[in-house]
């Protein structure tokens, strides 16, 4: 990693900004803190950076407020980090948009890697070629990266995008969750399942009455049925 790549590092929690960038300088990246969202949001107007790292529980303006926020001006890479384990603040997270989740107390080598992994895949892109995938009222429009139901754009995050587009170009194959997890996110070992069933559980939902094409194989994974 070199320094050309920025990561804005957002906790209220001075020791916790010290940590990580003493870990992220040392993989060459150029840090930048803030101890608050506003205070990260006004940095992200002004400047640019190639991904976020930021915790949820702050003063003025909590992370996921922060996040969407964010959302609207840049399309930056943003990883939530929190003490807040629960399956509901890792799903309304991934309705934001964000990339990726890690709990406190957390390794800081397991972060640095989740963040290299995060902008490997934010600089690389998924490669597509430009081609329109049907299944009955579903449709991928992989050029313009668009999700039609019954003719009504759906409205996914990134991420579920990616995993939606990998499913149905893996029709009819089962698909484990270390598989989906290392093809699509970049990484396996520091996976975690509930990473996929998550975004698999919200994807369901923005498909409708498509929602039953992704197959759950128990002990598995998924498989999506054209």
């Amino acid at each position: 990693m070199t320094a050309q790549y920025r990561i804005l590092v957002v906790d209220d929690e001075q020791k916790i900004r010290e940590v990580i960038r003493e870990y992220a300088e040392f993989e060459g990246y150029e840090v930048t803190d803030a101890e608050d969202g506003m205070t990260a949001l006004k940095l992200c107007e002004k400047e640019d950076f190639d991904i976020v790292v930021m915790d949820i529980m702050m003063p003025r303006l909590d992370g996921f407020s922060t996040c969407k926020e964010i959302k609207k001006l840049k399309d930056i890479p943003i990883i939530i980090l929190s003490a807040r384990g629960e399956e509901y603040d890792k799903l309304f997270g991934f309705e934001l948009g964000v990339d990726d989740y890690v709990v406190k107390p957390f390794s800081p080598k397991e972060l640095m890697a989740r963040v290299n992994a995060v902008l490997t895949r934010s600089q690389n892109g998924v490669d597509e070629l430009p081609v329109l995938l049907t299944f009955d009222g579903l449709e991928i429009n992989t050029s313009a990266r668009i999700v039609s139901v019954d003719g009504v754009k759906a409205r996914l995050t990134p991420k579920e995008y990616e995993l939606l587009l990998y499913l149905a170009r893996n029709k009819n194959i089962a698909l484990s969750r270390d598989k989906l997890l290392s093809d699509i996110w970049g990484y396996d070992f520091f996976g975690d399942d509930r990473t996929i069933d998550t975004h698999i559980k919200n994807l369901r939902n923005n498909l409708g009455p498509y929602r039953d094409r992704i197959v759950t194989l128990r002990g598995i994974g998924y498989r999506f049925e054209a």
